[in-house]
């Protein structure tokens, strides 16, 4: 193919990629305002308060109460020194909500717990999971409901968005109800494993237990919630994420009373004839980074993927067994820049594919036109003659 063949496909080529892609990238000749769109964001959920709801498992005696009312600075549990025994005991799990409105510095949250008295304090807690599982797939259920109304403005949610599972400090392994639990429930929520009373258990004791925990959840390939990293995050999140993990599962301790240290400084913690131990002190117990993780950085991320990945994988097997057939790609959790890539590499290779049938189409024609100027040349010689 001669040069000149070359740049005629070249030049059409290139100008079929600038079409298709379309994107020019222009400076600013001004503020125009669109940098103002977080702004905007940010107003509108303020107004619109937040929501959270957030579930705690664990046996009586573990210290859930005192947890929650610890990590978000508030009562919204009573002290229970004074309640009187039953006669009569529970024979299966019970489920109660508890929900407060509670507001930091203008910011509203109406906060949801969900408490799972009764669970594992049974001679038999075969399916003491059960009641769990039911009560966090009626709430998938309520949630499915409204997105087939017809009117669908006023939704509320009130899908369990984390699970704080209590592990007793035994110090050996997993206990089979635990096993259980997490494997039943892995798939419908966000399982946040933490060691109950860690300050019962030596520095050296904690850290076999969580490898020993750790190492049953691989083995039974139990899924709990990690914190994501992303391409983009800065050196300093990457750090923070990583902190996180390293400390799963958080060895905690729980204490809503301040107590006085030896320097006459008060703070939140216990008070043993050895010591104190301080609860916001993160070389004492994992608390600020659970807290850290479930509040202050990963909130949102919880929410959106009970949504966006547990929810619609629930979703999704509902409909199909209702005969609704589902398009298989439909709810399949997508990371933004891999479907970026992937799409880009797709243009490119159908950008080569067009760039080849051209070349083909072209040395098609041009061989047609040097065949027929070959013919005309041969004809002009025979009159010629």
């Amino acid at each position: 193919m001669s040069f000149l063949q070359n740049l005629i496909i070249d030049g059409l080529v290139s100008g079929i990629k600038a079409g298709m892609n379309g994107v020019i990238k222009k400076a600013l000749q001004g503020y125009v305002g669109f940098a103002n769109l977080p702004n905007q964001v940010h107003r509108k959920s303020v107004k619109k308060g937040f929501h959270f709801t957030v579930m705690i498992v664990g046996e009586s005696g573990l210290g859930k109460s005192t947890l929650v009312n610890t990590l978000f600075g508030t009562t919204l549990y009573p002290k229970k020194d004074n309640v009187e025994p039953t006669d009569e005991t529970p024979k299966t799990v019970e489920i109660q909500s508890l929900s407060a409105e509670i507001e930091e510095n203008g910011v509203k949250l109406r906060l949801t717990v969900v408490d799972t008295p009764g669970f594992g304090d049974f001679v038999n807690n075969e399916e003491s999971w059960k009641p769990i599982l039911d009560n966090i797939e009626a709430r998938f259920d309520a949630y499915l409901e409204q997105e087939n109304r017809v009117n669908r403005r006023k939704m509320v949610d009130n899908r369990v968005h984390a699970c704080i599972y209590f592990i007793a400090p035994t110090g050996h392994s997993l206990k089979p109800l635990d096993v259980e639990f997490m494997r039943r429930l892995h798939t419908k929520v966000n399982l946040i494993p933490v060691i109950a009373k860690s300050d019962t258990l030596t520095e050296d004791e904690i850290k076999q237990f969580k490898q020993r925990i750790l190492d049953d959840i691989k083995f039974h390939n139990i899924q709990i919630y990690q914190a994501p990293q992303y391409e983009y995050d800065d050196p300093e999140t990457i750090a923070e994420n990583k902190e996180i993990i390293n400390k799963i599962p958080f060895a905690i301790v729980g204490s809503d009373r301040e107590v006085e240290r030896d320097d006459g400084k008060k703070v939140r913690g216990r008070k043993y004839p050895w010591g104190v131990i301080e609860v916001d002190n993160p070389d004492h117990c994992d608390f600020v980074k659970l807290r850290q993780m479930l509040i202050r950085t990963h909130m949102e991320e919880l929410k959106e993927y009970t949504s966006d990945v547990l929810y619609e994988n629930y979703r999704s097997e509902k409909l199909e067994s209702m005969g609704v057939q589902q398009d298989p790609t439909v709810f399949k959790e997508v990371n933004p820049l891999a479907k970026m890539e992937e799409e880009r590499q797709l243009h490119e290779v159908k950008l080569q594919k067009m760039e080849n049938e051209m070349k083909s189409v072209f040395q098609q024609k041009v061989a047609e036109k040097e065949s027929k100027l070959k013919q005309t040349k041969k004809k002009g010689f025979s009159f010629n003659k």
